[in-house]
């Protein structure tokens, strides 16, 4: 199945690379494309950040495994923002004058709003595969934009789970959610979605990060009759949340975005995150033949967990959107405004991982998911499996864009 999969990727690019091998025969000295990855590496938020890396150096190895650009290989230019604001903008400065033709990156809300500034105004794009905040493909008018996305922005993850509460009779929310840039852009749209349903929280509660006891918030949303708790956070505060239900023996589900099926939340809160619910583009399971061959080549290349599969399968993604992107530009040239216009005019299907791509951007519309692609994921035994049966054999068939 394997062998079958990586022929038909070579296959794929080897037709677009129809003068590689003249060109490389030419040239026996021949410059890399150069790429851009920016993430949190170490410190906390590499729960994440480190199986996004890994997704893109595993497409990347691939794609230079076939011959790269045109014979060039790509090269990527890694940068670590340890998950804060300010080392994200300092190391984000620090690749605009590496020659970087594009950049891969950010998990964390915060870090990239206070970076995405510097691939503005250099004019060169940034394809955000992991951080969901829905500011940061928003904060520039679409046609001006340099801010691509390939992850679930929370402006449709929020509505999606506020569907899925409403139909299994769970209205009286309490919204947790954290002080950083990722949990107010959380706050909000989940206040929007639960509004567009006539719904209003029973209870909010704010909080910092690190916070190791949230009792007396947990003891207010009981006390103001909420029947289900909405988390947003990126850390371990999700299994803060998770502990402080059990030990107040507080029998309601705890439901939220992507982040509950982070290794911080599902190890954390360990028996207490059962059953917990949130919304995945990816669920680590081999439902077809591109995704049974993708979860083999990353054990066999890290011969150890993806810990967040969601972050590894669209961080692996973005590398081969990218790569078609640049096919496009048959002379080499990658000026910002050509790489940009590339991405927005993608010429060709890419039969992905988490998606089937079919003009994933476009010049009105910097976001590749929409909510059709979004499945209920379910914590069960300390994994993440889907929570409807019918999402399962959905599953099957790889979605589309609509």
């Amino acid at each position: 199945m394997i062998r079958l999969t990586s022929a038909v990727l070579t296959l794929a690019l080897a037709a677009l690379l129809p003068t590689a091998q003249a060109l490389a025969q030419a040239k026996p000295a021949v410059q890399p494309v150069r790429i851009g990855m920016i993430g949190p590496f170490t410190g906390p938020s590499s729960d994440f950040g480190t199986p996004m890396l890994r997704g893109v150096q595993l497409a990347v190895e691939e794609i230079n495994a076939v011959g790269g650009y045109l014979g060039r290989p790509l090269e990527l230019v890694i940068r670590d923002d340890e998950g804060k604001p300010d080392v994200g903008l300092a190391r984000s400065k620090e690749l605009m004058g590496e020659g970087v033709i594009a950049t891969i990156g950010f998990c964390n809300t915060g870090v990239a709003l206070k970076s995405i500034e510097v691939f503005q105004d250099a004019k060169s794009p940034l394809i955000v595969p992991c951080s969901t905040g829905s500011p940061i493909t928003s904060k520039y008018p679409a046609p001006e934009s340099y801010i691509f996305r390939t992850s679930a922005r929370d402006a449709i993850q929020a509505p999606f789970v506020v569907d899925d509460l409403v139909k299994r009779g769970w209205t009286r929310v309490a919204i947790f959610a954290d002080s950083t840039g990722y949990g107010e852009a959380g706050l909000k749209d989940v206040e929007k979605a639960l509004a567009a349903k006539g719904l209003k929280a029973v209870h909010v509660a704010r909080f910092g990060l690190g916070v190791k006891d949230l009792t007396e918030e947990l003891k207010a949303a009981r006390q103001a009759g909420a029947n289900v708790v909405f988390s947003y956070t990126v850390g371990p505060e999700n299994a803060t949340i998770a502990l402080g239900r059990r030990t107040l023996q507080w029998d309601v589900p705890q439901v939220g975005a992507w982040p509950l099926s982070f290794p911080f939340f599902i190890n954390g809160a360990k028996q207490a995150a059962d059953d917990a619910l949130m919304a995945q583009t990816f669920i680590a399971e081999p439902s077809n033949e591109r995704r049974a061959a993708f979860l083999s080549a990353y054990a066999r290349k890290y011969k150890e967990p993806m810990g967040v599969p969601m972050a590894a399968a669209q961080a692996y993604d973005t590398a081969y959107l990218l790569t078609y992107a640049l096919f496009s530009i048959r002379n080499g040239q990658f000026s910002g405004p050509a790489v940009k216009a590339a991405l927005e005019n993608i010429p060709r299907v890419y039969y992905g991982i988490v998606a089937t791509y079919e003009k994933p951007f476009s010049i009105d519309d910097k976001d590749a998911v929409t909510q059709n692609m979004l499945v209920m994921g379910k914590v069960k035994a300390g994994r993440v499996t889907f929570a409807y049966p019918e999402d399962a054999r959905r599953n099957l068939f790889v979605q589309r864009k609509k």
